[in-house]
Order: C-alpha cells, then sequence, then structure tokens
C-alpha cells in the first residue's frame, strides 16, 4: 500500500470515526457519568464492536446483509431497540450530589454498552465491505493491505474513543452542577433515541 493511499484512508477515517453517532453520544454519556474511569472498557468496548464488524464483512456477512432483507431488519431492530434502551435509562437517570460523588462504574457494564452500540449495528458491516474496496490496489496482495486498514481503522477509532471519553471526563470534573448532569443525561438519552429512530428507519439494498 503506498503512503498516498493510505494518508487517504486515514484521513478519510478519521471523517467516519469522529463524526458524531451513537457511540460518541454514549461514550460521552458514560464519561460524564463516571469520569475518566471509564474510558479503558469504553475503547474496549468500540474496538470489539468494530473486530467484530470487520471480521464479519471480511467473511461475506456485509454482502449477506446488503442482500437479505429479513436478515438487514433484524440487526437493525436489534441495534435500533437497544439505542431506544439506552435512551430511555439515561433521560430517566436522576443526579444528585450524593450520587455525583458516590457513582460505582461496572467496567462490564460500561463495556458491553459500547460494544453492543458498535456492534449491532447493519451498516458498520456492510460499511466496512464497501469502503476497504476503495482503497486496495488490485494489484497488489489484498491480505496485506487489509490488514493495514483494519489495524489503522481500529488505531484511528481508539483515538476518537479515548478524546471524547476524556473530554467528557475533564468536563465532569469541571462542570459538578447537578442541574448540568441532569440536563446532559436528557439531551444525550434524547440522541441516542433520535440514533435509534435513524436506525429503525435503515434500508436494506434488496428492499
Amino acid at each position: 500500500m503506498s503512503i498516498e493511499v493510505w494518508v487517504s484512508f486515514i484521513a478519510a477515517a478519521m471523517v467516519l470515526c469522529f463524526s458524531p453517532g451513537p457511540t460518541v453520544f454514549l461514550v460521552m454519556g458514560q464519561a460524564l457519568a463516571h469520569g475518566k474511569k471509564s474510558v479503558t472498557p469504553l475503547v474496549a468496548g468500540t474496538l470489539s464492536g468494530d473486530l467484530v464488524a470487520m471480521i464479519c464483512s471480511f467473511f461475506g456477512m456485509g454482502a449477506i446483509l446488503a442482500t437479505s432483507a429479513t436478515l438487514f431488519n433484524l440487526f437493525k431492530w436489534a441495534g435500533a431497540l437497544y439505542l431506544f434502551y439506552l435512551g430511555i435509562k439515561s433521560f430517566r437517570t436522576k443526579v444528585s450530589i450524593t450520587s455525583i460523588e458516590h457513582t460505582v462504574m461496572e467496567k462490564g457494564s460500561v463495556y458491553c454498552h459500547a460494544f453492543l452500540v458498535t456492534a449491532l449495528n447493519p451498516k458498520g458491516v456492510i460499511f466496512f465491505l464497501a469502503f476497504f474496496p476503495l482503497f486496495i490496489d488490485a494489484n497488489l496482495p489484498a491480505l496485506p493491505q487489509m490488514l493495514i486498514m483494519g489495524g489503522s481503522f481500529l488505531f484511528v477509532s481508539t483515538l476518537s474513543v479515548t478524546s471524547y471519553a476524556l473530554f467528557s471526563g475533564v468536563l465532569r470534573n469541571k462542570v459538578s452542577s447537578v442541574r448540568f448532569q441532569n440536563g446532559f443525561n436528557k439531551v444525550s438519552g434524547g440522541l441516542l433515541v433520535g440514533a435509534g429512530a435513524i436506525t429503525a428507519t435503515l434500508q436494506s439494498k434488496s428492499a
């Protein structure tokens, strides 16, 4: 893979990873609730979800999702309902001074939320199927190029999640207002529900 093509891939991956979406909303909400200690499970969960989507795409799952309306809808509604659940849960969460000072974080729960939101997205699998071939040189072996792009994408994804989580963690430390955090819970909850609604309207290519 030439350096020019690789740089172009990195630039495109950064735009995609740093653009606000369900994972970003979740990361910011969790980091604001738990602080910088949530960075590790959030990054691990997001990377696991990206890796699952990549592997599924490489093994042809993306093509199946793109052509099977039934399977696509199954993934779509699983992801949408989970986003609805997280959004409503965040919207209804009440923060108090006591809860801010004594918040207990369950790393497994934070990891699972990040993993499921990232993995339960049919467009994610199809995205890898459609995105990677754009940067592959047909005159060179495909596997090394795919491995380079896969590793590079995971690095950019790590950078994105870490940046959003650290920013929200710092914001949490500087803005300890109960009113602010309750307001943010409602905003992030609404955004997650909105992301779920958008996910629910997705259509497969075979539809």
